[in-house]
């Protein structure tokens, strides 16, 4: 990669940014307004707004988003780690919005809602899962331009990854107590922590269709990594012996293996970029690197089903 001091062009003046994480005032439209804003226009976009804003940047507050890429070397690669990283963090948000409402459904027993939400999760999932093919052009060279930039910052302390491993049951103490000391933080994830998973939900709605589930599967410490249990895999047997196209119960295996499936190559695709890029050294925060990647790249959230293939 170019070893020249790269070029940052300035997007947006900060001072005229307001920093408020509140969405915007913006006024409601219908189809007879829309129509009416076309009669007006004779047919062409608007340009003249009152203010000192737009409708678009206001929406998404745009200006304030496009206000916080601040890579700190003179690294040329820097700014690509640095959107691609804030990239990512957004796709997880998507991830976890539609887990947490594939959770309730499921919880409803609104199985059909949920197999839409689940499909829409594992296609986010595939989006950031290519995130990697931006990432990957990074060289050796190009990373340590600005490695030591990051002090001890590495995303195994992304509290939005974090989120999305604890709703699909995968919980680690350990890893959320990194967020302790954030006060604006850490109440969400700990809640999070501490509550049942979509994999619990899935499991007490297993027990609740009339299959036995052992007590020990229903009421548990929410909090502890999920553990394979015979009961729940003698459930997910009699499920798939069902092959009818009715078995919605399923159905809703074959979208969770799904997920798994795919997060398991994103775990993949991070792996081997970061082998790539930085060999065996430590990480940033203070992991084995690529060493402990290798294990966490081998968990399945859903065992049990995957299990039925045996």
């Amino acid at each position: 990669m170019p070893t020249f001091e790269p070029f940052l062009p300035q997007i947006v003046d900060p001072s005229g940014v307001s920093d408020a994480v509140a969405a915007r005032p913006m006024p409601i439209t219908t189809d007879d307004t829309r129509t009416a804003t076309a009669i007006q226009t004779g047919g062409d976009p608007l340009t003249d707004f009152a203010g000192t804003s737009n409708p678009y940047i206001d929406y998404q507050s745009i200006d304030l988003l496009l206000s916080l890429q601040h890579p700190r070397s003179d690294g040329y690669d820097e700014m690509c780690f640095f959107v691609m990283g804030q990239v990512k963090e957004l796709l997880f948000r998507g991830i976890h919005f539609e887990l947490a409402n594939a959770q309730l459904q499921i919880r409803d027993g609104e199985i059909p809602n949920a197999l839409q939400i689940l499909s829409r999760a594992e296609v986010l999932l595939a989006y950031i899962t290519d995130s990697w093919n931006v990432l990957s052009t990074i060289t050796t060279e190009g990373f340590n331009q600005f490695r030591d930039h990051l002090g001890t910052a590495s995303g195994q302390l992304s509290f939005m990854y974090r989120h999305v491993e604890f709703v699909l049951g995968n919980k680690n103490r350990t890893l959320a107590e990194a967020h302790r000391n954030v006060p604006h933080v850490w109440p969400a994830l700990l809640e999070a922590l501490e509550a049942p998973s979509l994999y619990d939900d899935v499991i007490a709605l297993l027990a609740r269709r009339g299959y036995a589930i052992d007590d020990a599967s229903l009421d548990r410490d929410w909090s502890q990594p999920y553990e394979p249990n015979e009961s729940v895999e003698r459930a997910w047997r009699e499920v798939y012996q069902d092959i009818s196209t009715g078995n919605e119960i399923r159905s809703l295996g074959e979208a969770l293996v799904s997920l798994d499936q795919q997060f398991s190559i994103y775990r993949w695709r991070h792996f081997t970029s970061v082998e790539r890029i930085i060999g065996y050294k430590p990480g940033t925060g203070g992991s084995a690197g690529v060493a402990w990647l290798d294990q966490v790249t081998r968990h399945h959230f859903f065992p049990e089903i995957w299990a039925t293939s045996n």
